[in-house]
């Protein structure tokens, strides 16, 4: 009986138990598909479908892969709004991001007098410890500063050459700035002068990488004139201007309106420079040239404060003598005056007004007449001009005579200085005058003259210059122009095609006579920058044409290399199919689209790269903003011409 009391209550807890449970995992089960319901709801209103939804007892397990970081962090804070967020197991992956693309490497190089300051982002591998080290050769030690920074790619096409040509060039640039990124070099300099520039230009141009994007800002700023000088001349032809000097464009404007009233017989103009005495340069002049009118013959000049007015024989003293009272009271303080009134010419014992001359021919031959002081004077004479003109070039027939001025050898002697100036000419010295005429290849020399004349005779003597210019003859060995090269390249298309093998980069021997009337162009041509590129058709493999393109560019190259062409500025490069000129559907489209092109790669004045500097201000607004942008540019090509040469 007890047994069966024991047993009965047994099964009823062991029956109670199992009901429980039952009961507890219909209850679990029900709960677990409620919470997966409300939470897969929830991610498809916020558009997170992507995940998946297990509900484990009170854990939420959240699968899926998210597009990236971002969606997968908001997936867990809209179920966290349904779900207790401690419930939430993150087991979602986000989707693999591509490779960071590589940063936009630049630096900028600035020089001046205390040094060299490089600042920048390079290639980890580029040596930043030899690129400071060969700076430091050209500034010394201790006279760079390093900004760069680096980092951990490797350095893409193009930039090596392109730093490497930085540094090389920073050597010839004592005042410059350098801007380098990816195959662009821009630089920006200052010269002492025009000529100082065009020979910088033309010498950076030379040295250039092919392939090379060049972009040159050379400035030459004006000049510093020193001394500040201006003469202005008057005779029966009319006035003129030996020399002029102005600060300004208002200042020479007033000038050059001033002699106009005075006569001015052809156009003129003045050197705007720098150095100018006074700021009242300009009505100095204005009231020296105007008194000079009033006298209606004679000359003035104008050294930085000092003006001298000389007078004609055939000036009137009371006239002289009220335009130089007129003009004392007028001009500006810190100018003076001297002026002269020559008096007649004496006769020497012998008769006649004493005279030397000499004239100088186009052939260069020198002779020497007239009268010297003494035979000390004359050996001197004769050796100064052999000097000047070459021993083999002078013939002498001076003579001896007393009676001559004091001044009489610094005048001679000046006056031949002032001849060897000249290409062609006649000098004629007086005891009153120094007459010069004559022609130069030199564009100021009429002014450069006037200055050594008034520097060695004084500013009281009277002189008269009457030189022509005339440009100095072309070499006969001038390289041709480049687009004159175009043309002459232009030419030979018109007649035969540089062909290949079939299917090789061979240069098939019909075209050989082609490749030697090339070679003889371009060894006219001189030193230009020039890509030799490769094109084919669309037929074959993007790669085969491709690598057949670049074979058939760098054998059209080893050819003109083999005919003794210097091509230390060529390139060759090929394109494959990727610029067709016509229709690759067609045997004849085809034929013209199998080619070498002849390109004539010229300095590209693009706008300044954006520096590293930039680069930083940029990302740091976009930060503020909560905007990302961009800071890649688009891709630059370089500037060619469009001739070309057809292939076979």
């Amino acid at each position: 009986m007890r047994l069966s009391s024991l047993l009965i209550v047994s099964l009823t807890f062991l029956a109670a138990a199992g009901l429980s449970l039952v009961a507890a995992r219909f209850a679990v089960t029900g709960m677990e598909n409620s919470t997966e319901i409300a939470v897969r709801q929830t991610l498809d209103e916020t558009g997170h479908d992507w995940a998946e939804v297990t509900a484990d007892g009170l854990r939420v397990v959240l699968n899926g892969t998210a597009p990236d970081e971002a969606n997968r962090f908001t997936a867990i804070s809209v179920v966290g709004g349904t779900v207790d967020a401690s419930r939430i197991i993150d087991e979602m992956e986000v989707t693999p991001t591509a490779d960071l693309a590589p940063p936009r490497f630049s630096v900028e190089i600035l020089r001046n007098e205390s040094g060299i300051s490089i600042i920048g982002l390079i290639p980890t591998g580029t040596g930043r410890a030899a690129i400071v080290e060969k700076l430091a050769r050209v500034v010394g030690e201790d006279r760079v500063a390093d900004l760069l920074e680096t980092a951990r790619y490797d350095a893409p096409e193009g930039w090596v050459a392109a730093m490497g040509y930085a540094i090389k060039s920073l050597k010839q640039l004592p005042r410059a700035k350098i801007s380098v990124v990816v195959g662009q070099v821009s630089i920006t300099a200052i010269t002492n002068s025009a000529e100082e520039k065009l020979a910088l230009e033309k010498e950076l141009n030379r040295s250039a990488p092919p392939g090379l994007r060049l972009a040159l800002d050379i400035a030459a700023p004006r000049p510093v004139i020193m001394p500040f000088a201006l003469r202005y001349h008057i005779d029966q032809n009319g006035g003129r201007f030996d020399d002029c000097s102005a600060e300004s464009d208002a200042s020479r404007d007033r000038i050059l309106a001033a002699a106009e009233k005075a006569q001015l017989a052809a156009p003129a103009n003045c050197v705007i420079g720098m150095g100018v005495p006074s700021p009242n340069w300009s009505r100095a002049a204005e009231l020296s040239i105007a008194s000079l009118a009033q006298l209606g013959a004679g000359s003035v000049r104008i050294t930085n404060t000092d003006i001298t007015l000389v007078a004609t024989l055939e000036t009137s003293p009371e006239l002289f003598d009220q335009v130089v009272g007129e003009l004392e009271n007028a001009l500006p303080q810190v100018f003076a005056l001297h002026a002269v009134l020559p008096e007649p010419e004496v006769e020497t014992k012998i008769g006649g007004p004493p005279e030397f001359t000499a004239t100088l021919s186009p052939e260069g031959q020198v002779q020497l007449r007239g009268r010297l002081t003494d035979e000390t004077l004359r050996h001197l004479t004769n050796s100064f001009a052999k000097a000047r003109f070459g021993s083999d070039n002078v013939y002498g027939a001076t003579r001896v005579v007393d009676g001559l001025p004091a001044n009489w050898p610094v005048r001679v002697l000046a006056g031949l200085e002032s001849l060897s100036r000249l290409r062609r000419g006649s000098l004629i010295v007086t005891p009153e005058h120094v007459a010069l005429r004559g022609m130069s290849h030199q564009e100021n020399a009429t002014a450069e003259i006037s200055k050594l004349l008034s520097a060695k005779l004084g500013e009281a003597e009277s002189y008269g210059l009457e030189i022509s210019y005339e440009p100095p003859p072309e070499p006969e060995d001038k390289p041709m122009e480049p687009e004159q090269c175009e043309t002459q390249l232009a030419s030979i298309q018109q007649m035969s095609k540089i062909a290949f093998e079939p299917g090789s980069a061979t240069v098939a021997a019909g075209s050989r006579g082609t490749m030697d009337a090339i070679a003889v162009i371009l060894e006219q041509c001189g030193e230009v920058r020039l890509e030799i590129q490769g094109h084919t058709d669309s037929q074959g493999r993007e790669g085969m044409n491709q690598n057949l393109s670049q074979a058939r560019a760098q054998s059209v190259l080893n050819e003109l290399r083999a005919r003794r062409v210097v091509t230390s500025s060529f390139a060759a490069k090929g394109y494959g199919e990727s610029t067709p000129i016509a229709d690759n559907g067609t045997e004849e489209g085809r034929e013209q689209n199998r080619r070498i092109t002849f390109h004539l790669i010229r300095p590209e004045q693009s706008p300044e790269p954006e520096t590293t500097l930039d680069g930083a201000a940029r990302e740091d607004a976009a930060s503020d903003a909560t905007s990302e942008t961009s800071g890649e540019t688009a891709p630059e090509t370089d500037a060619v011409t469009d001739q070309e040469i057809p292939v076979q």
